[in-house]
């Protein structure tokens, strides 16, 4: 009797139970994502119907009569687009599930006949609904843009399977019409016009059922995507600004991009004692935080727990962007995440600053030829310059951008001159027998951010693209000559992306895979800044402070570097006006506690 025991346990623990319940979203997603593959091909190749995969084809909506291909196509470009809200855990898209299901099994009675189809719609309906709980994302922060979005990729996509569906039938199809006439038939088709291919018996309305119904369902996601309310996400709000400069007072000089969280098209969440917060934004699904959380060091566990609680909330995939060493290590320990050396930050330390040396000979020599040409520099705090200087510095840093785009996110304030930044440093660069312009005698603009109480974090730099060259390394040399009597004994500059490895990599010895990696950052210098900021940094002599990116898993890297070029400005789409963003009233975070005294 006691050794029956032990065989029956064996065999209950072999009888399948199914995915684990954390696992099913992933598991439905990707057979949503099969199943209107299957369907999308069950309408567009007629022969896909008699072959041995049509059994499986029976479990999607439709009949395989008149309407059988504008169904397919129609039912297989939705389940598609479900499939990735599925994947992503979105309670919405769990209720369009829900509401499908059911109405594809009728589907499948009424039109086909087909009981077995009925009942395989039926039976994804369980592990949905057994599973409620597991599909409990709230919606992601939502603007016009998407409408934009999803008409160029529907329009594209309809495009394509509509010239699939038009090829498909060459035998029921008269005479042999021109790529040329079959695009314009294609685009005929979508507006529910004939156009000018013919065929032989009823395909004729097969072809313009399935064209209509793809052109109808472009309109109508672009219609409802257009004319939905927006859903933002949460931004700094005035008593959150407080909050976080009342932090940053206290604890701001442990990180030199803890102003930068004061950008107001950030979010926050703060611990549960108030005193850290983690700023973010989220862009692409990726919930973007940048630098170190701001506060009390033995504090950020509560606040990256909030942060991880937030992300968990809306099925965002976390992500930290050039934090400090500890910070890495915080949140690693905390969260589990994995982190990734990023590139470093140059800091230059003010007492140990100096042209002189042979170390500093081309920085000196630029700097003294500029002088001769007649240039001078002021170093001034913001709180210290007039209104029409104000003014005309922020003119002037507008004009002067590269990019009709404003760049920055983790390393940059995105304002300059605001009267809550009266302790920000501008140095700017006169010359005085210029021809009067627009800007007076203005030539070139840095803004430096408070870092703590002692030190600053370098902004922006801007220059008249008319002005003799070297500008900018003539107004960081003034700000670092001029520091010491604004109080000011460490300043960072720039961050440089993967320096380690285009230092290493340049020196003797070193092996064929770093050389190569080396190689493939300069040639992708020719786009991005890469090894030219890195050698800029590097005339000033800095120390190199290592910055991290930390991350969930590996998979996750290209979606993160996506978001991050985004919100850094470095990917953007400009939208008709009807489609831009407006302000909407702001809205709280999903775990957004009460103000407390920090």
């Amino acid at each position: 009797m006691s050794g029956a025991v032990p065989a029956r346990s064996t065999l209950v623990r072999h009888i399948p139970r199914g995915p684990r319940p954390e696992n099913v979203p992933l598991f439905v997603g990707r057979a949503c994502a099969l199943v209107g593959l299957l369907d999308i091909a069950a309408g567009v190749f007629p022969r896909f119907r008699h072959s041995r995969m049509h059994a499986l084809a029976e479990v999607l909506p439709g009949a395989f009569g008149p309407f059988a291909a504008a169904l397919s196509l129609s039912a297989g470009v939705l389940l598609l687009l479900l499939a990735h809200g599925l994947k992503r855990r979105k309670r919405r898209a769990w209720r369009a599930a829900v509401a499908l299901l059911p109405l594809g099994a009728v589907a499948q009675f009424t039109y086909r006949h087909s009981l077995l189809g009925a009942v395989i719609s039926l039976a994804l309906l369980v592990p949905l609904l057994r599973h409620r709980a597991e599909f409990a994302a709230l919606p992601d922060p939502r603007s016009r843009w998407r409408a934009l979005a999803n008409f160029v990729l529907m329009a594209a996509g309809s495009l394509t399977l509509g010239l699939f569906v038009v090829s498909a039938h060459p035998h029921r199809m008269l005479g042999d019409p021109s790529l040329a006439d079959r695009i314009t038939h294609v685009l005929y088709g979508l507006f529910g016009v004939e156009g000018p291919v013919d065929y032989r018996g009823n395909t004729t309305w097969t072809v313009a059922f399935s064209l209509g119904a793809l052109g109808l369902l472009t309109a109508v996601t672009t219609i409802y995507l257009a004319f939905r309310p927006e859903h933002p996400a949460a931004s700094l709000t005035e008593d959150d600004e407080l909050r976080l400069r009342a932090l940053l007072a206290r604890h701001g000089g442990r990180d030199s991009l803890g102003h930068f969280a004061l950008r107001r098209d950030k979010a926050v969440v703060f611990s549960p004692s108030g005193k850290a917060a983690v700023t973010y934004r989220v862009v692409s699904g990726v919930m973007l935080a940048s630098g170190d959380p701001i506060g009390d060091v033995e504090a950020w566990p509560g606040a990256i727990e909030r942060f991880m609680d937030e992300a968990r909330a809306h099925s965002w995939t976390p992500a930290v962007m050039g934090c400090s060493e500890t910070g890495g290590e915080v949140w690693t320990r905390e969260t589990g995440l994995d982190a990734l050396e990023l590139g470093d930050e140059a800091v230059v330390d003010v007492v140990d600053f100096s042209l002189a040396g042979r170390a500093m000979r081309n920085v000196r020599q630029m700097v003294k030829r500029i002088e001769r040409a007649g240039y001078e520099t002021r170093v001034r705090r913001v709180a210290d310059l007039s209104d029409a200087e104000l003014d005309r510095v922020r003119r002037a840093a507008d004009a002067w951008r590269g990019t009709d785009t404003e760049r920055g996110f983790s390393m940059a304030l995105g304002r300059v001159g605001d009267p809550s930044d009266g302790d920000c440093l501008i140095a700017t660069a006169h010359k005085h027998d210029a021809e009067p312009g627009e800007f007076g005698d203005l030539k070139a603009v840095l803004h430096f951010v408070p870092w703590g109480t002692d030190g600053a974090s370098l902004d922006l730099m801007r220059r008249d693209r008319a002005a003799d060259p070297g500008m900018n390394e003539l107004l960081i040399v003034a700000a670092l000559q001029a520091a010491p009597k604004l109080g000011v004994a460490r300043v960072s500059l720039n961050f440089a992306m993967f320096r380690a490895a285009l230092a290493r990599g340049e020196k003797i010895g070193a092996g064929p895979v770093l050389r190569a990696w080396r190689g493939l950052l300069v040639f992708l210098s020719r786009w991005f800044q890469i090894e030219s900021l890195y050698k800029f940094n590097a005339k000033f002599r800095p120390r190199w402070e290592p910055r991290f990116v930390v991350y969930r898993r590996s998979a996750d890297l290209p979606r993160i570097g996506f978001a991050a070029m985004q919100a850094e400005g470095f990917v953007t789409v400009p939208l008709p006006r009807f489609l831009r963003r407006r302000r909407p009233a702001r809205r709280p975070c999903a775990h957004q506690v009460p103000a407390r005294a920090a």
